[in-house]
């Protein structure tokens, strides 16, 4: 008869991978992809270097899975704000200036959600949710249209140069400390975006 696992051991391993996953997130928001290796990483667990293939089969795996968690909330967050109360004119600015707030507030992850060299599996991933993120700010612009507030355009050839741009614009901030205000910062990219969507 084959081996189960009992309720115990599974609610024990999970929270082991869930704590592993925590610190690795930790460990690239510090030091990044490149120097977030398995043995940093175990460090920082409080476990033995082999103990973190129990639960991930390679680095890249774990890699891909702090980038779905951190990169995923974000979405999250950002939906909710693009799908909230307010016109959509409202809503793009207000989403604008969230993203880019939270980036700011965390720079070492979002740097390396955003741009830190990375492992071709981060890479997809990097584009998958670029899609994610470009299909919310799509949607935001065709409310927009339909409500009379943004002029015609192509919805997502607009959301595609809105995530890029916004995304490029908080690089080099992300990276090395910013000569502007954050608040400056912040005001000028929001004024950017809203007239890469033809708001008045």
């Amino acid at each position: 008869m084959a081996y189960r696992k009992t309720p115990a051991e599974i609610s024990r391993l999970e929270a082991a991978r869930e704590h592993l996953v925590v610190c690795a997130t930790a460990v690239v928001a510090d030091v990044g992809w490149a120097q977030a290796s398995v043995s940093a990483v175990a460090d920082a667990a409080g476990i033995a270097a082999g103990s973190v293939y129990q639960h991930f089969p390679s680095k890249a795996a774990l890699a891909v899975e702090v980038f779905r968690r951190a990169a995923g909330r974000e979405v999250e967050v950002l939906g909710e704000v693009l799908g909230g109360p307010g016109d959509p004119v409202e809503r793009l600015a207000r989403g604008t200036e969230v993203f880019a707030r939270r980036a700011l507030e965390n720079r070492g992850l979002a740097y390396a959600l955003l741009a830190a060299p990375a492992e071709p599996a981060v890479g997809a991933e990097r584009l998958d949710f670029r899609r994610r993120y470009r299909a919310l700010f799509a949607e935001v612009v065709r409310e927009g249209m339909a409500a009379g507030v943004l002029p015609r355009q192509n919805a997502e050839l607009t959301a595609a140069a809105l995530t890029g741009a916004i995304g490029e614009v908080l690089v080099d901030p992300l990276a090395t400390p910013a000569a502007t205000s954050t608040e400056t910062l912040l005001t000028d990219l929001t004024a950017t975006a809203l007239r890469c969507a033809g708001a008045p």
